[in-house]
């Protein structure tokens, strides 16, 4: 899987989407992360195949990883079976690259009730088999504390993969991170840029002007993106500037210091907060 690839949470817009992705893998993006819940499949399916069928743009199917995942109102064992199929046809493609449940909750029931453990097993059911067939090549969860990691192993004949989680200096996620690590699951970050509250001009995050002010040779955006990478999480940042798309793409060429990271590590714990969906609470 990519270290770094092409967020498109709220992009619905086809015509947006078809531009954004077309941009993207000019530029060297070669992973895709994209779910049922953002209604974006198709305009990301149709683009691909006219991409694939190009000779010019010298791509294939194997070139590119697809990430896509289920959404809650889709848990379930023959829910999710469907879901996976639905996403196949959307996608225009005969497998995906890894598919994730995408909250550990399903539609419509209180955060506490006993029924989302049920409903996650029955769909980890589901992906378990349809990676058997070949029709995902990766499976995995988002948004999974590790209470809900470590229920799986009571019901799983397979481990997740990757976990795909909010993860920035505000959301630091630090026993988590280091939970995927010591259980051989993959991290990817999304909300890098804390839905944009961590950017200037009027960021939550103050460390971050001061490790500006260090490099100058990097964005605030870049070096959020450094971070998630340098603590061993890959990163999908979405955006449909076409210059904003390039700067996030080559952070993989810089590093920050040991000293640039601690300065953004020591944001005292009780600044930390989610700007995205928290878990915690789904039973």
């Amino acid at each position: 899987m990519p270290s770094i690839g092409l967020g498109t949470w709220q992009q619905r817009d086809s015509l947006i989407v078809r531009r954004v992705v077309h941009q993207a893998l000019e530029m060297g993006y070669r992973l895709i992360d994209t779910a049922s819940a953002y209604r974006n499949e198709a305009a990301i399916g149709e683009t691909l195949s006219h991409i694939f069928a190009q000779e010019k743009h010298k791509l294939r199917r194997e070139d590119i990883w697809i990430t896509s995942k289920l959404a809650p109102k889709q848990q379930g064992l023959e829910q999710a079976e469907s879901a996976v199929y639905e996403s196949l046809e959307k996608l225009c493609t005969d497998y995906i690259d890894l598919y994730l449940i995408h909250w550990p909750g399903v539609s419509k029931k209180s955060p506490d009730s006993p029924e989302h453990r049920k409903y996650r097993e029955e769909s980890w059911k589901s992906l378990e088999k349809l990676y058997k067939q070949g029709k995902v090549r990766a499976i995995g969860v988002s948004n999974y504390t590790i209470r809900h990691l470590e229920e799986m192993k009571e019901y799983a004949e397979i481990l997740p993969m990757v976990n795909q989680c909010e993860l920035h200096p505000l959301c630091p996620q630090s026993e988590l991170l280091q939970y995927c690590q010591e259980n051989g699951i993959a991290f990817t970050a999304y909300a890098s840029f804390g839905e944009s509250a961590l950017l200037p001009p009027s960021t939550q995050l103050p460390e971050l002007s001061l490790v500006a002010a260090r490099r100058p040779d990097l964005t605030c955006a870049q070096i959020l993106l450094l971070w998630g990478l340098q603590h061993n999480a890959a990163v999908i940042p979405k955006s449909s500037s076409e210059d904003h798309l390039r700067e996030n793409l080559v952070v993989t060429k810089q590093l920050l210091s040991s000293e640039e990271l601690e300065i953004l590590d020591k944001v005292d714990h009780a600044r930390h907060k989610h700007f995205c969906w928290n878990p915690e609470k789904i039973a």
